[in-house]
């Protein structure tokens, strides 16, 4: 570590991109060989994001799908979708329990699919599960904390939830790794968001799926404050620098950081470029 984390912290971010038209001229914007982070839609299908994973690793990213356990519809489905990724050369899945209201398959929950990858025959270097430091709006704190308990066993990091509060990230921290839970800690970074941008977006993808995607933090409310005050374009610099302090003290066990881009991709990237 150099005697600057957030530079440290900001050399080689996930970069979550959302898998709509423009998808490839997002990526395109990305240092060769970044590492992007392809969400799930619960319109548009788990195989979308497996089939745009692909191409983006042949188009020379490292990828890591979303491999949302709601959306999967049997157990032969995840063997496809597993067969399909690492043939690709996709070596890195997300696993969040996703956004459908009602399961299409076996799995409602990241635990059962997890559960069920490790008895078939395929094996990924690096799986990723969902981390809540301030909660999530339809699951209470003790079911969050049994399920983390359960999941770690099959996982190699844990991804936060898109959050604005750095003390709440660490006290997070502190409280699994008293459960002990190892786990290295991949911090969830709003990215720079025009107020433009954002309503074609939402025009873009609806309303529904819009929502959803601020839903992975229970802190709208602080997040409109914020962008309200900054005249139209929201920057993650306070945040940012108070994740560093943290990165520093390995204590809290955090790896690095997943910038939630919005699909503003350029903007994301001019900022970043600032620190490193």
């Amino acid at each position: 570590m150099t005697q600057d984390p957030v530079r440290d912290l900001l050399a080689d971010p996930h970069f979550e991109l959302l898998p709509f038209a423009g998808l490839f001229d997002q990526a395109a914007k990305l240092p060769e060989g970044s590492t992007v982070a392809l969400t799930a839609s619960p319109d548009k299908g788990v195989d979308e994001t497996v089939e745009l994973s692909t191409e983006l690793a042949d188009r020379g990213f490292e990828v890591s799908a979303h491999i949302a356990a709601r959306a999967v519809r049997s157990d032969e489905h995840l063997e496809t979708i597993a067969e399909t990724l690492l043939d690709a050369g996709v070596e890195d899945i997300f696993v969040p329990g996703g956004d459908n209201e009602t399961p299409e398959g076996p799995y409602d929950s990241a635990y059962a699919l997890l559960s069920d990858l490790e008895e078939m025959e395929y094996e990924f270097e690096r799986v990723g599960i969902t981390g809540y430091p301030e909660g999530h709006q339809f699951i209470d704190d003790d079911t969050l904390r049994e399920h983390l308990l359960k999941k770690e066993e099959y996982a190699d990091y844990i991804v936060t939830q898109m959050t604005f509060d750095p003390d709440a990230v660490a006290d997070w921290a502190l409280e699994i790794r008293e459960d002990d839970v190892e786990l290295p800690i991949i911090v969830g970074v709003p990215g720079v968001m025009k107020y433009q941008r954002l309503l074609s977006i939402s025009r873009e993808i609806g309303v529904g799926d819009s929502l959803s995607y601020l839903r992975k933090t229970t802190g709208v409310f602080d997040f409109i404050k914020q962008f309200l005050g900054s005249r139209g374009q929201y920057a993650p610099d306070d945040f940012i620098q108070g994740i560093g302090e943290y990165y520093a003290d390995d204590s809290y066990g955090i790896e690095g950081v997943h910038l939630y881009t919005f699909n503003q991709v350029g903007d994301a990237e001019d900022w970043r470029q600032q620190y490193v």
